[in-house]
């Protein structure tokens, strides 16, 4: 079963993958305008863009970074917030005193060698 859930899960990246690599190469492979006109219209400014020929094209849009939006789509769903019985058993819980990580090591250190001692 889990074999399964990682074959698929991985020919879907692969397609996600091919799909949004084929439309970053159309993005970055499209022809550009070669020029600007403002036109000064009632409502203030417009800039078309046109091409070598004058006619009107569509503005430029670059944003292939954009593609990164579709893993809203397969998100995870939020989780929900534990339920209050949980918290409270959570709450009675006691911990021993006699727990190995609760114990108390002896002390470790020791003086100095006897012959640098500054009593010999």
């Amino acid at each position: 079963m889990t074999r399964a859930i990682h074959i698929t899960s991985r020919l879907l990246l692969v397609l996600l993958l091919i799909l949004t690599g084929q439309a970053l190469a159309v993005a970055r492979g499209a022809p550009l305008p070669t020029g600007q006109v403002e036109l000064c219209t009632g409502t203030g400014p417009v800039m078309v863009f046109v091409d070598e020929d004058g006619q009107p094209v569509r503005a430029p849009h670059y944003c292939p970074e954009g593609v990164l939006s579709l893993l809203h789509a397969v998100a995870l769903p939020e989780l929900a917030a534990p339920r209050a019985a949980a918290i409270r058993r959570a709450a009675r819980l006691s911990f021993s005193a006699t727990a190995p990580s609760l114990r108390r090591l002896p002390p470790l250190a020791r003086g100095p060698p006897r012959g640098l001692s500054p009593a010999a």
